[in-house]
């Protein structure tokens, strides 16, 4: 019995082993079939831009070179101290696995590591830095198949060329011109020395920032590689007395284009980890020539203004799919690569608005559908709010269309009340715009949302009625040519076509004359709507609009939200990027008109009177919906027995109200 027990634990454990091994052989395959083509090299993760053509590449911040470019010196001291059996060893190192697990089980830790070079490229190359059993499984079973397909010289030129040596440099080419301003093929054995002691804590033993503790790690390198034979006491005393002359720290690196770029890769990152993948391919939606513009306009936008600190955010996106065709997010990468388009969120104040009225055309109101008693609203509640205007005007009757271009807050408000908050949170939302307050000032934008998410939203009106989710990648392909990730355009409709098309409309609008009519004498001469938005005390100015090609929101303000000037409109600070964004981007994507779509119908009404037009009436075209209910009557202000006394004062009323929205939220 005693016997059949073993046999059966026996057989249980091999069972469990060989399940074990087959999930680990399973879970590397792909990276196994990749094996082959090192032979010719690491090569690298290329980033493509929309029309196909190569960008920048995953880590540009490596050189590669040949083993027989690196110096003897720093071959031999990194063999002598990552992995001293190197050369007879067939991937992994059962010796030093023995020693550190005698070691460390002394120590009752885990104070040594026993990874040999195969396995530290093989983790680099494929794998995590994650300390799992898993891992270590998987990374011991690809250095094996590495040393099968690979020669020892291959190994170690792939290793010295991919290792981190901090301060974000990788490999050996790249920290010897850092640190000594030559090339590692002319490294000295004492400055090898100091080289390869970065190798175990890149970022503890930096000699920029811990010059005593590299110095100390390079002698211990020293010293190991005189134990080993590899070289001679006075060749270590030697190396030991030379004073090295470092080189300052490396600047960041000063990289057009470096809020798209990081968005990418942190993208790729998140997918497929940090480490490069060789020769895969990221085909992403960015325009270049679109990027550039958008790098010109913050900056050009930025340097007019005398506010020391002051940042600036601009996405771009194609209202049809979402795609992301330009992103900046913020003033300069490299002293601040904190990214403001997607990471950022602020109040959008104004600049909200237009999903208030867009949620009512949805529940039957029509652009000129009347709000009335303004000068008499108050919000019940502790304490009683009554909403002010950027300029304290107060016209006691509004239409919907005149309320949005003068970016009344008292019909913003009323509006809200009469249809409710849920609605339009419930708006929002469909829209990516979550997590809003439910307050009374909901409507005047004092929920905080990103950049890129609002103006995403925005995109709903151009492209008539669908919400996209934002798209930067369309497929990653790897180095055999197979699909590994494709993102499919993501869009759903929440808005019908009609309501979509009045809002385009109402918000052409806004930069005919309304708070955005600067962006026409800016050159912004095509159809296009928008809507500016500035926040209490002007810590936000915001300006989001569209074309029929192009949809762009810009953000300006402080990152630490404080006043930024005492006129801080968003038509006096965003608007200026927007519209130099917008003229200049049009020559890349030609605009189009708006097309009106089926079921809306086009009706001729009065601009001062909202009722239909006759022959003297200042006439524009108004949209109905096919269940709106149109003007009762003609305009009985104009051509016919009309009182001249109300038709000037109508006329003055209006003109005085447009001239003081000029530069209003």
């Amino acid at each position: 019995m005693l016997e059949l027990s073993k046999r059966r634990v026996f057989l249980a454990t091999g069972a469990a082993g060989l399940a074990v091994l087959t999930v680990i052989v399973l879970s590397i395959a792909p990276h196994a079939r990749r094996i082959p083509g090192l032979r010719q090299g690491v090569g690298d993760t290329i980033f493509y831009s929309a029309d196909g053509r190569p960008w920048f590449s995953m880590d540009d911040r490596r050189q590669d070179v040949s083993l027989a470019d690196m110096s003897p010196h720093l071959r031999r001291a990194v063999i002598a101290v990552e992995d001293r059996r190197f050369f007879t060893h067939h991937g992994i190192d059962l010796f030093a696995i023995s020693r550190a697990a005698v070691h460390n089980a002394r120590q009752l830790k885990a104070v040594e590591g026993a990874s040999t070079i195969t396995q530290q490229l093989a983790r680099t190359l494929f794998l995590s830095n994650r300390r799992t059993i898993t891992r270590k499984l998987q990374e011991a079973v690809l250095a094996v198949m590495l040393e099968a397909e690979l020669s020892k010289d291959q190994i170690l030129e792939l290793y010295l060329n991919r290792v981190y040596f901090g301060a974000g440099l990788y490999g050996a080419e790249k920290i010897s011109l850092a640190l000594f301003k030559k090339r590692a093929r002319d490294l000295t054995l004492a400055e090898a020395a100091l080289v390869t002691a970065l190798i175990r804590a890149p970022s503890a033993l930096s000699p920029w920032s811990n010059p005593d503790g590299a110095v100390r790690r390079s002698q211990l390198v020293l010293a190991t590689m005189r134990e080993q034979g590899v070289i001679d006491a006075g060749a270590e005393r030697a190396a030991v007395q030379t004073k090295l002359r470092l080189q300052p720290r490396p600047a960041s690196r000063v990289e057009a284009e470096g809020y798209a770029r990081d968005l990418l890769r942190k993208q790729f990152e998140e997918s497929f980890g940090g480490d490069n993948r060789p020769d895969w391919q990221v085909h992403t939606t960015f325009v270049r020539a679109l990027q550039t513009i958008a790098e010109r306009a913050v900056g050009a936008g930025l340097r007019q203004t005398a506010r020391p600190g002051l940042q600036a955010a601009l996405v771009a996106l194609n209202p049809q799919t979402g795609d992301v065709l330009a992103l900046v997010g913020g003033r300069d990468f490299k002293s601040s690569p904190f990214d403001r388009a997607t990471q950022g969120r602020r109040q959008p104040g104004s600049a909200f608005k237009p999903f208030v009225y867009a949620a009512a055309l949805e529940h039957g109101w029509s652009p000129v559908s009347t709000l009335s008693g303004l000068t008499r609203l108050r919000v019940e509640g502790p304490d009683e709010w009554v909403p002010q205007n950027a300029h304290d005007e107060r016209p006691d009757r509004l239409t919907l269309r005149e309320a949005l271009f003068e970016s009344n807050n008292r019909a913003a408000v009323a509006l809200q009340q009469q249809i409710g908050s849920r609605v339009i949170l419930d708006q929002a939302t469909t829209l990516g715009l979550r997590d809003l307050p439910d307050v009374p000032s909901l409507a005047l934008g004092v929920g905080v949302v990103s950049p890129l998410a609002l103006t995403a939203a925005y995109a709903v009106f151009p492209n008539g009625g669908f919400r996209v989710v934002p798209r930067a990648v369309v497929r990653v392909v790897d180095d055999s040519g197979a699909v590994l990730e494709a993102a499919a355009v993501d869009r759903t409709r929440v808005l019908s076509a009609a309501s979509a098309f009045q809002m385009v409309m109402m918000l052409q609008d806004v930069l005919d004359r309304g708070t955005a009519s600067a962006a026409r004498a800016r050159g912004v001469s095509f159809p296009a709507g928008g809507k500016t938005g500035t926040t209490d005390d002007f810590k936000d100015a915001w300006f989001v609009g569209f074309s029929s090609s192009i949809v762009a929101g810009v953000w300006v303000g402080l990152d630490q939200p404080a006043p930024i000037g005492p006129d801080g409109y968003g038509a006096r600070y965003a608007l200026p990027i927007w519209s130099e964004f917008m003229r200049d981007a049009a020559r890349v994507s030609a605009p189009g008109s708006f097309a009106v779509p089926e079921g809306v119908r086009e009706t001729r009404l009065c601009q001062v009177s909202h009722l239909l037009a006759t022959e003297g009436c200042p006439a524009y075209s108004e949209y109905f919906k096919e269940r709106d209910v149109l003007p009762a009557g003609p305009c009985g202000i104009h051509g016919g027995p009309a009182n001249v006394g109300r038709q000037a004062e109508r006329f003055f009323v209006n003109l005085g109200r447009r001239l003081a929205s000029l530069f209003k939220r």
